[in-house]
């Protein structure tokens, strides 16, 4: 179709359309439309060129005003040749937002070929769609402005256009033929995609409508009859409703994160867990976002109308429909309306300002690229494009903090231009938002900076050269040199920085790129700029980078590293304060504590101790106490979980919240108790200490810890009456034991005395020995007191306190005399004094006690509460049931840990005169003697104490009662192992032959198993041949022939000795002498007696079995021994006389089979192995061990 044939701007195509159009127009206006209808000229090109006829238009009616009627009046005024512009048309049609008419002339435009680039921009640009929103229905309701499409379609009922409703749809364009003006048949495809990306783009508006009217209808539930009520009593606070509640929850949780209240930011964000805080979308749909908290604040008092999207829409209704109060508020929404189209008129005249003012920019930039480059000065046009911005708008005089800091030297081009008005003040906006933690002292130093910077730009000034060579030939000239600035690094090099803000801003950007290009070995060298960019930076995000990379900066730190990293962490806590600590450190931390590498995890430990000092309180013993108590209990690394316990008796020194005393206290439990001996040892040397500061702070060092410590012991003991946890009674005895110094230092608080410490003159120093060596300095009483010059003045008015003026009224001691002593006696008065473990504890125990409290509390408190129990007397030992007083645990542990806590002459003479005391009780009662027992243990296993202990035997040795000598010659097999051959030799030899000269053989017989130690422990040949020849006397001497007890201890003692006595003495005189007894034994008559012959002897056999024994032994003593003994069981023990056929066998086996080798030769043969498969059993055995004969001796060991 031929581009004449259309005219595109007469709506109807003859006369006569127009005239009946004229005429139904004229009879459907209203009498009151008259005067609307002539003051109306929007289309004349006198309108449209003066903006307040515009404004002065009333939209309201399309049907009256609208493109038909104002076409034919155009048309009956000016006759045809007076022509409006089509691009007038357009512009009116858009203003009065008469899309769809609008779309139809761009489409007859597009087909005629004359393209209007109003409607092609309008129509091509989304952004004009999006902004449509749908009606609310409460609108509706109210006779409300209705959609363009509504407009459309009364328009064309009442018009008579009986077609068919090509606007019935919003989602499709049916009412668009192209075909219809086209004769082109190969621009159909093109102009059929251009209608579905139009219909695409009307789908997401009717989408965006759909959300919109969804929102409203959820927002209207309240009943109008309790609106009406709110409204009536302004008292009464409407309640919030749900997309209220949302929005503000979006708002707060955006203000948290903005302002770096990120762990607040997380709890708020899981209390709603039924709201995205990331998607704004997410509070409902199609909701503008109002401004931030800080802006709705700001405002709040100017009562400033927020930003909304509005359109203009008409009604084309007559006035007789309306409802009644429509009339009484008709100037109301007549003013409205106006006011719309101002606003709406002035952003439009805006957007035409922007886009001139842009292109006047470009200019400006332009021209002063050219004055640049021939003056070829760099200051010069900095100077005047700042002096060219306006004075009156100020948000564009303030420039982010990235720009106007540098030095540029890539060139004007690249650097100097003139930003856009609306894109300074939004990123302005969101820079003050960013930093509002900023000071005005800051604002200010910056503002001063660049003032400095910008004066020392305007002074550098270069030599000119008297040349005439054009800019261009110049500029090409450069171009030679290799300069790149168009990367990362070269726009980095290119830039100068000349202020410090300036400097941190590009260490920020560069220092990411930097760190994982240095060596792992000396990235240690980055942590001082590290940390001084994350000080310094304004921007969170980049300090929070830095951060992380701090604490990832080496993949496993180790000590020295760590320690580094953790000076930088104090050294950043300290410059920054507790606030950033909290929410800049911490988070650090907490996404490091279950990496996969100990040493990471070991720096989160040792960091939270290191921090603890610079955290608040709050956080410090709730958050921080609680990440280390989960790293205590699930962390598997012992130095990590050594660390912890550190960093909690770091925290106990600063932590002030009484309620957390129960936490501490089962952290001690626990850390106590944990497998490893590092944790132990840290919980003794830094968590028990501080716990204990922090509860004589708390004032229940006295009343609560330490005696929840003894009620657990208590319970303990009453639980171990069928088996006592020694490990359990370890922890809690240890735990007493570390909490000894700080309950001397409370003894100072309340003392008579305290007022008086004063340090005057020259103070005594204390006593090197006075103290028992500390675990750690925290246990030295004086780092608890203050100082040791402190201590000495109250250990002088201590101990005159205690010799002369007593204990009146002096709490804290007498709570230690009176409860704390009395109990631990009880305790120890039930202890199972067998166990050697539980008396060395108690031990030690009572040793640093004493030691610590000093002698003369020892000597005036101490032993006479136990010299009141332990009275040495045959009546205080119970010797029918052995349950007297001294034979439980008591006498070892006031022996070891009392009276040997000092070592003075008195001291000694009381320990000896107790023990000897002891030992004639004990003995003349004929009562066990497990507690002399293990205090012989006990004192023998320290050298220092040989000689003592022999001092006590000898008054056993020369006592005129025979059952004191049998003690005393049992007490010297517990004290040999160990001493010196010299004492062995001149003291414990002779004392045995004395005992065995005498008389009594029971005394004799006590004496053997201390001859057979010595013959286990001594090499010196003229010692062993004294001692072979007393025990020969006994096996061969006719008046211990039918001694059946002498018998019985000396094949208890070979058994016992013969597998580590020197092997000449066990192949000339134990296995001979063993074979003769066992011959002996098969002529006894009374059964009782050779069976327990038998027994010993098997037993014997059973540990000689894995020794080295040669062919002619084996044939002439060993096996003829063997089958005495297999005599012997056959008749008393069958079950016995299997192993013994197995060993008799293996034996021959092992003679028949001389040239095997040694492995084989030195056969070991089990006791244990019992049953008919023996044989089978003890060859496999023997083929799994590739040790030598010696080392088998502890494998087949019965035990005892």
């Amino acid at each position: 179709m031929a581009a004449g044939n259309v005219n595109p701007f007469n709506v109807s195509d003859s006369e006569e359309e127009a005239e009946q159009r004229q005429d139904r127009a004229d009879t459907e206006r209203s009498p009151c439309d008259g005067a609307q209808g002539h003051s109306l000229g929007p289309f004349s090109p006198p309108a449209f060129s003066e903006p307040p006829a515009l404004l002065s238009s009333n939209r309201t009616s399309p049907s009256v005003d609208g493109i038909p009627a104002s076409a034919a009046a155009v048309a009956g005024i000016g006759g045809a040749e007076t022509r409006v512009s089509v691009d007038a048309i357009a512009a009116q049609l858009l203003r009065d937002q008469y899309i769809l008419t609008a779309l139809e002339l761009h489409t007859e435009l597009l087909e005629a070929g004359r393209e209007l680039p109003r409607l092609r921009d309008y129509f091509s640009n989304p952004g004009n769609f999006e902004r449509q929103s749908g009606t609310p229905p409460a609108c509706k309701e109210q006779g409300g402005p209705l959609t363009a499409q509504v407009q459309d379609r009364r328009r064309r009922q009442k018009d008579g256009v009986h077609l068919r409703d090509r606007a019935g749809s919003i989602s499709t364009l049916d009412s668009l033929d192209f075909a219809r003006y086209s004769d082109d048949g190969n621009r159909e495809s093109d102009e059929r995609v251009a209608v579905l990306e139009f219909e695409l783009r009307k789908a997401k508006e009717t989408i965006q409508a759909l959300r919109a009217n969804l929102t409203q209808a959820a927002e209207c539930e309240i009943p109008s009859q309790e609106r009406k009520n709110y409204k009536s009593s302004p008292e009464i606070q409407e309640p919030i409703r749900p997309l209220e509640k949302r929005a503000l929850n979006f708002l707060v949780n955006e203000y948290l994160l903005k302002n770096e209240y990120k762990l607040t930011s997380i709890t708020f964000s899981d209390e709603n867990d039924d709201q995205d805080f990331e998607l704004w979308d997410d509070v409902g749909l199609n909701i503008p976002k109002p401004p931030d908290l800080l802006q709705l604040y700001r405002n709040c008092g100017n009562n400033l109308p927020l930003h909304q999207n509005t359109v203009d829409v008409a009604v084309g209704v007559d006035p007789s429909d309306l409802p009644g109060e429509h009339f009484t508020q008709e100037a109301t929404i007549q003013q409205q309306q106006q006011q719309q189209e101002v606003v709406q008129e002035l952003e439009y005249q805006i957007s035409l300002l922007n886009s001139e003012k842009q292109s006047l920019a470009e200019q400006i930039k332009k021209l002063q690229s050219d004055i640049q480059s021939l003056q070829r000065n760099v200051s010069s046009p900095t100077t005047r494009v700042n002096s060219a911005q306006p004075k009156e708008d100020p948000p564009c005089d303030k420039t982010p903090l990235d720009n106007g800091q540098y030095l540029d030297i890539r060139g004007v081009t690249e650097t100097d231009s003139t930003p856009d008005p609306n894109t300074t003040k939004t990123s302005t906006t969101t820079t003050t938002t960013d930093y509002t933690e900023s000071s005005m002292t800051t604002t200010q130093h910056n503002s001063k900076v660049k003032s400095q910077s910008q004066q020392s730009k305007t002074s550098v000034q270069f030599d000119q050269p008297n040349r005439k060579l054009s800019p261009a030939f110049h500029q090409a000239l450069l171009s030679f040199c290799r300069m790149s600035a168009d990367s990362r690094l070269g726009s980095e090099v290119s830039r100068i920085a000349d202020s410090e803000q300036s400097v941190m801003l590009m260490l920020g950007r560069c220092l990411p790129h930097i760190v994982p290009n240095v060596l792992l070995a000396k990235r240690e060298e980055l942590i001082p700029l590290i940390l001084c960019t994350a000080c310094l930076h304004p921007e969170p995000k980049e300090r929070d980078q830095l951060l992380h990379i701090l604490f990832n900066l080496i993949k496993r730190p180790d000590d020295e590293q760590r320690q580094m990293i953790l000076t930088g962490c104090v050294a950043f806590a300290r410059h920054v304060g507790p606030t950033r600590v909290e929410a800049e450190l911490l988070p650090q931390c907490w996404e490091q504590i279950n990496h996969k590498y100990p040493e990471r995890r070991l720096l989160v430990a040792e960091a939270c101790g290191a921090l603890a000092p610079y955290l608040p309180k709050e956080i410090r013993s709730s958050l921080v106490l609680s990440m280390l108590q989960q790293m205590l209990a699930e962390d598997k690394a012992d130095m990590v979980r050594e660390a912890v316990v550190k960093s909690l008796g770091i925290i106990m020194g600063y932590i002030d919240d009484p309620d957390k005393y129960s936490q501490g206290f089962e952290l001690m439990l626990l850390s106590l108790g944990d497998p490893s001996e590092r944790v132990v040892s840290a919980t003794h040397q830094v968590f028990i200490p501080a716990f204990a500061a922090w509860c004589t702070e708390l004032g229940n060092l006295q009343s609560q810890l330490i005696p929840s410590l003894l009620t657990r012991i208590r319970k303990l003991l009453k639980q171990g009456e069928y088996g006592l946890d020694e490990h359990k009674l370890h922890i809690y005895l240890s735990a007493l034991q570390s909490l000894v110094p700080s309950l001397f230092a409370v003894l100072f608080q309340n003392a008579p005395f305290t007022s008086r410490a004063k340090l005057q003159g020259d103070v005594p120093p204390i006593e090197v020995t006075r103290f028992p060596r500390p675990a750690s300095p925290l246990q030295d009483v004086a780092t608890i007191v203050g100082s040791r010059e402190q201590l000495s003045v109250l250990l002088q008015l201590y101990d005159n306190q205690l010799q002369h003026e007593g204990t009146t009224g002096w709490d804290s001691l007498l709570w230690v005399v009176n409860q704390f002593l009395p109990q631990l006696i009880e305790i120890v008065g039930q202890i199972n004094v067998t166990s050697s473990t539980c008396v060395h504890e108690f031990s030690r125990f009572f040793w640093r006690f004493c030691r610590t409290f000093g002698k003369i509390f020892t000597n005036t408190k101490v032993k006479p509460q136990f010299q009141e129990i332990l009275r040495l007397s045959e009546e205080n030992v119970d010797a029918t049931a052995g349950n007297g007083i001294l034979t439980k645990a008591t006498v070892p542990i006031y022996a070891t840990g009392v009276l040997t806590c000092y070592n003075q002459e008195e001291d000694r003479k009381l320990l000896v005169g107790f023990l000897e005391d002891v030992m004639t009780t004990l003995s003349l009662s004929h009562a066990p003697l497990d507690s002399l027992k293990a205090s012989f243990v006990e004192l023998g296993a320290n050298p220092a104490y040989h000689e003592l202990l022999l001092t006590v035997l000898w008054y056993g040795v020369v006592h005129t009662s025979a059952l004191v000598r049998c003690t005393a010659a049992r007490m010297f097999e517990l004290v040999l192992r160990g001493m010196s051959e010299a004492l062995i030799d001149k003291r414990v030899a002779p004392a045995l032959i004395t005992l065995c000269s005498g008389p009594e053989f029971s005394v004799r017989i006590s004496t053997i198993p201390a001859f057979g130690t010595i013959m286990e422990t001594v090499t010196q040949k003229e010692l062993l041949e004294r001692v072979k020849m007393q025990l020969a006397s006994f096996l061969e001497d006719p008046q211990y022939q039918d001694q059946h007890s002498l018998h019985m201890e000396i094949i208890k003692t070979f058994g016992r000795v013969g597998p580590n006595a020197e092997p000449r003495f066990r192949d000339e005189f134990v296995l001979p002498h063993l074979h003769k007894l066992a011959l002996c034994n098969n002529q006894q008559m009374v059964d009782s007696k050779r069976i327990d012959i038998a027994t010993q002897l098997f037993e014997a056999y059973s540990a000689l079995s894995c020794c080295f024994i040669s062919e002619e032994l084996m044939v002439n003593h060993f096996l003829p021994g063997l089958r005495c003994l297999r005599t012997d069981m056959e008749q008393l023990s069958p079950e016995h006389e299997v192993i013994l056929s197995s060993m008799i066998k293996e034996c021959e086996i092992k003679v028949e089979n001389k040239g095997i080798g040694e492995a084989q030769g030195s056969i070991s043969i089990a006791a244990s192995l019992v049953g008919e498969d023996a044989k089978t059993k003890f060859l496999s055995k023997m083929g799994q061990l590739t040790t030598s004969g010696a080392m088998l001796a502890n494998v087949f060991q019965r035990k005892k």
